[in-house]
């Protein structure tokens, strides 16, 4: 499988994975079956990242159709190295924190250690999701009117005609009018404080990202957006690194990079679907032994986190799985190049068209 192929499965993978483990820490994720409570999700960080990752998303497919494999291999390599020394460094800095408080909070206070165990008992924020929901829908219609070589236009647009660049042009406008609009509902919405006294963690967590440009969040999700389509990635892999430099718990970073890359991911798919994705069969095998491999780690992690109390063992998972990445794709990728280049194949950039 060349690697242009490998990320249409690869997206595929990555949706099945981040479908399991929202619905898992959605419905069942808590201590006490009898009482669900939603995920430890950071909504308005997902509300204000979404339309700037899709966008994203958008601009790393045309960049998979375009950039040659030497280049896509050469870019994802630097790409996790990056991310794997960020996300090491937050976790020896999340592993200080912990050993400071004491290995983490008792296990009676019931503060939240992972996805799903939420620090404040609520409700599922139904008008958030529906704009979330509104946003994907949105750029989905868009890639339906534009269509592909392979799959006609549901307006028989000419592909890359003035029509064609016109709707492509107009997902940039779209993302910026939802992103101004998300800014001025998160500025003029009272947050609510419970009853009881708030978290120490959660309320610094809170000034933290209240002191930061909100532009921080669009900006990463961008670039976010754009490797996970080029790559064929959820795009978590920056996102993450991002939260956890701001100083977002480690437990509410897994939740909200998560429930993002649902979104974008399942839209990357959208697009490879739409421009022709082959290995159907194999990418729904793939994405089958995902789905419950995510429920699987979601349990063996927090199982561990139970028994050490320490919650930025999740920090030190993803990097390790990320340095293995690093290698492995780097050795294969280069191996692929190589033969690539013996058997006379072409090196160079290609039209999108």
């Amino acid at each position: 499988m060349d690697l242009k192929a490998a990320a249409a499965v690869s997206s595929s993978m990555v949706t099945a994975g981040s479908v399991s483990s929202v619905i898992f820490n959605l419905a069942f994720f808590s201590k006490d079956a009898s009482k669900r409570r939603p995920a430890t999700i950071d909504y308005d960080i997902a509300l204000l990242s979404q339309p700037s990752m899709l966008l994203g998303v958008s601009v790393g497919v045309v960049c998979n159709m375009i950039f040659p494999e030497w280049l896509i291999t050469a870019l994802f390599a630097i790409f996790l190295a990056c991310s794997t020394c960020k996300i090491c460094g937050a976790g020896f800095k999340s592993w200080k924190e912990e050993t400071d408080r004491g290995c983490g909070l008792e296990e009676e206070e019931g503060e939240a250690l992972l996805v799903g165990e939420q620090i404040n008992e609520g409700f599922l924020p139904l008008r958030k999701m529906m704009i979330l929901l509104i946003i994907w829908v949105t750029f989905f219609l868009l890639h339906l009117l534009l269509g592909s070589k392979d799959s006609k236009s549901m307006m028989h647009i000419r592909q890359c005609g003035g029509a064609f660049w016109f709707i492509t042009l107009l997902q940039v406008p779209i993302a910026i009018m939802f992103t101004l609009y998300i800014l001025y509902e998160i500025g003029h919405t009272n947050h609510p404080i419970p009853n009881q006294q708030r978290d120490e963690l959660e309320a610094e967590t809170r000034s933290r990202i209240k002191d930061l440009p909100m532009l921080i969040f669009p900006s990463a999700a961008l670039l976010s957006g754009t490797m996970g389509g080029l790559f064929g990635i959820g795009g978590g892999l920056l996102i993450n690194p991002v939260l956890l430099q701001i100083g977002v718990p480690p437990q509410v970073t897994a939740g909200t990079t998560s429930f993002m890359v649902l979104f974008s991911s399942s839209m990357s798919l959208v697009q490879f679907s739409i421009l022709g994705m082959k290995d159907v069969n194999q990418a729904l095998v793939f994405s089958g032994l995902c789905f419950i491999s995510s429920i699987i780690g979601i349990l063996i992690i927090q199982r561990a986190i139970e028994r050490s109390g320490r919650a930025s063992l999740i920090v030190f998972s993803v990097s390790t799985v990320m340095a293995l990445s690093t290698i492995s794709i780097t050795c294969f990728g280069a191996v692929d190049v190589w033969r690539d280049y013996t058997r006379g194949k072409s090196m160079g950039f290609k039209l999108p068209c």
